[in-house]
């Protein structure tokens, strides 16, 4: 093995340490801290009874479930950010490029206009509906681009897409303006972004699209590698480019639209996220699909960390925490991209 070889793996290996530390780190720091104070102890090895034992109560019911759903969020997010920022050569590229967000906003106020309240599989009918016109959004844009020969122009998918937000943006106002009270207090708290009804089952449903998602693009993450140099130069080292594309295009909405659908859309977490982590480990996909899992993770998990603190006992929903984040953020990013 070279020696260029062995720095190479030895810096993979280091950086993606670092992230996991991070990750892991955060994991356990952050269901410890909120507005009421934990006996960590009584909590681990008190009574099982969580009527009985408050402690365990909040540990293991209200903070820790929703710990694992921004953890698992904000992984996606950040993924999903640093696949189409690549492959569209785009800096401003986002998870939501394809008009994933506004059809799972769409699919939600649907829900919520017609009241729909049942569950599937310990699942909400909002969450359900969110994740179908999320897909449904994604399967209308492909359809939209796709020529009779099956293959596409990435320019145009990604006006396809902003026009698809748009679109279904002006449905969802529409549908606001029509709403009671109740149903207009329901549809603007899940368009804010939130965390604070992640459940278990909510976790448990979401984590294997996302792992699913999220290993094939880091299986790939070589060809993407090359597609996003330029189309011509993938071609020449034997890189189905079509192929390449579409798999990354789909794999990286099926992942947001997982989470999406849970948690509404929490902007900016896969703007900022994968430029932080380029700035660290460089622009190779196959060190920045992951270390940018491992670091989103752990970011949105720290702004929803305090989203719950900061105003306690009011909660703030953490997609005002990412946006006042992520808008000083896109201006400098705006700024730097002109320079």
């Amino acid at each position: 093995m070279s020696r260029t070889a062995i720095l190479t793996r030895r810096r993979y290996s280091i950086s993606l340490a670092s992230f996991g530390l991070l990750f892991i780190g955060t994991l356990l720091f952050a269901p410890l801290v909120g507005p009421t104070h934990i006996d960590l102890h009584n909590a681990l090895m008190g009574s099982r009874d969580f009527s009985e034992n408050v402690d365990a109560n909040i540990l293991f019911v209200a903070r820790l479930p929703r710990v694992l759903m921004g953890a698992l969020a904000g992984a996606a997010l950040s993924l999903a950010g640093a696949v189409f920022q690549a492959l569209l050569r785009n800096d401003l590229a986002a998870p939501f490029t394809l008009g994933v967000s506004s059809g799972a906003s769409l699919g939600a106020v649907i829900a919520i206009s017609l009241e729909w309240k049942f569950h599937f599989l310990g699942i909400s009918t909002v969450s359900l509906a969110a994740f179908l016109g999320a897909l449904g959004s994604v399967l209308l844009v492909f359809n939209l681009v796709r020529t009779p020969h099956g293959q596409f122009s990435t320019s145009t998918l990604l006006l396809a897409g902003v026009t698809a937000n748009f679109f279904f943006a002006s449905l969802v106002m529409f549908l606001h303006y029509l709403s009671d009270f109740t149903q207009s207090f329901q549809i603007v708290r899940w368009l804010m972004g939130t965390l604070d009804v992640s459940r278990y089952e909510n976790f448990l449903s979401t984590l294997p699209l996302v792992l699913t998602g999220a290993a094939v693009l880091i299986w790939r993450a070589r060809d993407l590698n090359l597609t996003s140099t330029g189309i011509e130069s993938a071609m020449s080292r034997g890189v189905d480019v079509d192929r390449t594309q579409k798999t990354g295009f789909i794999m990286a909405s099926l992942v947001t639209g997982a989470v999406v659908a849970i948690s509404g859309p929490i902007g900016f977490v896969g703007l900022i996220v994968p430029h932080i982590v380029r700035l660290i480990v460089g622009p190779d996909l196959r060190l920045l699909l992951p270390a940018s899992m491992l670091f989103g993770g752990s970011f949105l998990v720290l702004c929803d960390t305090v989203a719950r603190t900061l105003m306690a006992p009011v909660e703030i929903p953490v997609g005002i925490i990412t946006a006042m984040l992520g808008g000083p953020f896109f201006i400098w990013l705006l700024k730097r991209k002109h320079n």
